[in-house]
């Protein structure tokens, strides 16, 4: 999606040539899969990466919709827009497990914020890495404030079709949210730090299954966007903000629909990698049908690997949590992209988040045959959105293989003895012990304090509530956090 596209008005046709570039697509995928080299994780392979959203304001803590501008100012390839003017988003440099991967992204992270702040100072802008910027107001979206890029407007077009009427939100909380939209920028208002994880082909079905189970545990511990427009809703309001945002079904309780082209999956994964491409192709039918001129099996024949364009854009228009990628790259192999945990509050934070993430999902990638039975996947749905909306007051389920039950505890009991396995789990892919202890503290320190940026935002706001109206209260919280945020001390630090 983050190629530029300059079609519209698709014909029957274009849809119907797209379903069979598809199709051929999804049997290129796995003839690829059935070749032992594909995949494979050579010692230079780049298996950590990240990319980061953010915020830009102004002085008064407002959103400043200069995002082209400082594009063009930077100069850099890392930096790409986002589908609103006051958004932008970094695609940082991967890195191998064997070169401080976590040490590395927090340098770059830090690095970049620092010259994008510079390069904003000029224009009184500022960039604020966090779930979703409590400042922002409803006159902050529609066409005004959409990044002017034909593939966003096409992209609008074609959910606006599909749903026939505006978007309906409607979100539970301290204070429900409800309010219809006729575009999709108020998906634009969710800022995410997305982390993908290079796997081999062999261990996906594993891998990919161990990050759904344990992307509960780390949701809850990273949240950071409690707010929207002044109400308090989930501790992670992204989550059914995103999902409602863009949900272009017209429910009727009486016929059949769709799945939310947004959400946690549709179960394990149980057989191979394909199932998770397959599922895609089959449930949501083509948004953008655009046919490129590849032929899979030719490039297939020539001994080269294939760019399979129509499945890597359709993948791109089914946004789950956890989103298997294709990447041509290399030789061609898998990656999982997870895109559930928010932006902010610190670099240090962030990193903290991906190495618990990715330290949980190893150490229990190989338990996860005998799991699946002790888990059904909508016990594991059921944690996701249990987490997103209490965050670590939520309970949640957690599988035990022995024959006892399921039973709910409260989630920082089950994170708390899951602190181990995440560290067996970063030693296993060779992480430095020093590397291991300095972000696994930060997660510790979160837990002992039982607080999150989330949190913080909420007893912050209730401070400058005692002493001024709500409406100079939410800027007077956000200076306070951008001041923590620069400064890169963990969230459990800030007063």
């Amino acid at each position: 999606m983050g190629k530029e596209i300059a079609e519209n008005g698709f014909s029957s046709d274009s849809y119907r040539q797209f379903e069979q570039k598809l199709q051929s697509n999804l049997l290129a995928l796995s003839q690829l899969l059935q070749k032992k080299e594909f995949g494979r994780c050579r010692n230079d392979s780049l298996r950590f990466g990240a990319e980061l959203e953010m915020y830009i304001v102004d002085q008064q803590g407002e959103p400043l919709p200069i995002n082209q501008t400082l594009l063009d100012c930077a100069q850099d390839p890392i930096l790409t827009l986002e589908l609103n003017r006051y958004n932008l988003e970094f695609n940082l440099k991967p890195h191998t497990l064997s070169e401080r991967p976590f040490e590395s992204t927090e340098q770059q992270i830090l690095k970049q914020l620092n010259r994008l702040n510079q390069l904003a100072e000029p224009f009184s802008g500022r960039v604020v890495p966090i779930g979703i910027l409590p400042t922002l107001k409803p006159c902050h979206l529609g066409s005004l404030f959409m990044t002017d890029r034909e593939r966003y407007r096409v992209l609008v077009a074609q959910l606006l079709r599909n749903r026939g009427c505006d978007f309906s939100i409607h979100i539970n909380g301290h204070n429900p949210l409800r309010m219809l939209m006729g575009d999709i920028t108020l998906e634009g208002v969710n800022t995410s730090f997305q982390v993908h994880y290079r796997v081999e082909s062999e261990d996906y079905i594993n891998t990919y299954n161990a990050f759904q189970l344990v992307t509960p545990l780390v949701l809850a511990m990273s949240a950071n966007s409690p707010m929207l427009f002044g109400h308090q809703l989930w501790q992670e309001t992204r989550i059914p903000l995103f999902k409602q945002s863009i949900d272009a079904r017209v429910k009727d309780r009486y016929q059949w629909h769709e799945p939310a082209r947004v959400g946690f999956g549709q179960g394990w994964l149980r057989q191979s990698p394909l199932e998770a491409f397959q599922q895609s192709a089959f449930l949501y039918p083509p948004l953008l049908p655009i046919c490129s001129d590849e032929d899979p099996q030719q490039i297939l024949a020539e001994g080269k690997i294939p760019e399979l364009n129509e499945l890597k854009l359709h993948q791109g228009t089914v946004w789950s949590w956890n989103r298997p990628v294709y990447d041509p790259a290399d030789n061609g192999h898998l990656r999982i992209e997870m895109r559930a945990l928010p932006a902010g509050p610190t670099t240090i934070d962030m990193v903290a988040n991906a190495a618990f993430y990715i330290g949980l999902a190893e150490s229990y990638k190989d338990q996860m045959p005998d799991l699946l039975s002790a888990m059904p996947f909508s016990l594991a749905e059921y944690n996701f959105y249990r987490s997103a909306q209490y965050g670590l007051q939520a309970e949640i389920i957690w599988p035990d293989t022995f024959p006892s039950g399921c039973k709910q505890q409260p989630i920082t009991q089950v994170i708390e003895q899951n602190i181990s396995r995440a560290e067996e789990g970063l030693q296993a892919i060779g992480i430095t012990s020093e590397e291991i202890n300095k972000y696994l503290t930060v997660i510790v320190n979160r837990l002992s304090k039982q607080t999150t940026a989330a949190d913080w935002q909420i007893k912050t706001l209730d401070k400058y509530h005692q002493q001024t109206s709500k409406a100079k209260s939410l800027p007077l919280m956000l200076e306070e956090y951008i001041a923590n945020s620069r400064s890169n001390h963990p969230v459990s630090e800030w007063e």
